[in-house]
């Protein structure tokens, strides 16, 4: 995130520059009305960077909304900025995102992950084997104590940990065929139970 920032520092910087050489250029004979335009032009920037900086406040909340249980038990997901479903299941006590993956056959944490929740991931025999895109990856089985995704809370749901580098943990089918109805309608999942 540090370097997209950066990134666009030096863009706004090179703009603001080019823009005060224009007026520099075009305007040589009369100054004052150099620099009333040049106020103005600055105060367009301004209002441009603020008006950005605005947007980012009021569109990141709404891309990173949470899941609603709705007063008949359904589970209410929408769908985030970056095109998935994201989920924060209580894994041992301890929240842990999820992108959800109907791809994916089992419930697969990162280390990371496994590690927050208290699994001792050195001490796993990474002897499974799982199939992605990026090529094949070593997994070891787990059993995890309780996995709770708001009033819903399931014991001893067997998942995997992947040896591998992962941008997050993956729900897939084994957790997700313990609902009865999943539906995709618009920019929304439903989980009902």
């Amino acid at each position: 995130m540090f370097a997209d920032n950066t990134a666009s520092l030096i863009y706004l910087s090179l703009l603001l520059a080019y823009l005060v050489f224009f007026f520099l250029r075009g305007n040589r004979q009369s100054r004052g009305k150099m620099v009333q335009q040049g106020v103005l032009w600055v105060l367009i920037f301004v209002g441009i960077i603020a008006a950005y900086g605005i947007w980012q406040d009021v569109r990141d909340p709404m891309a990173s909304q949470q899941a609603m249980v709705t007063q008949t038990g359904e589970i209410v997901v929408p769908r985030s900025r970056d095109g998935h479903y994201h989920l924060t299941l209580a894994v041992n006590g301890e929240p842990v995102r999820f992108i959800v993956d109907t791809g994916a056959s089992e419930m697969v944490l990162s280390k990371q992950d496994a590690e927050r929740v208290g699994i001792d991931t050195e001490a796993l025999p990474f002897i499974g084997k799982a199939y992605t895109a990026n090529g094949t990856v070593a997994t070891a089985v787990v059993w995890l104590d309780s996995v709770a995704l708001g009033p819903m809370e399931d014991r001893e749901v067997r998942a995997r940990i992947s040896a591998g580098e992962m941008p997050g943990s993956l729900l897939g089918m084994s957790y997700l065929q313990r609902f009865d109805h999943i539906a995709i309608t618009g920019n929304t999942l439903t989980l009902t139970r």
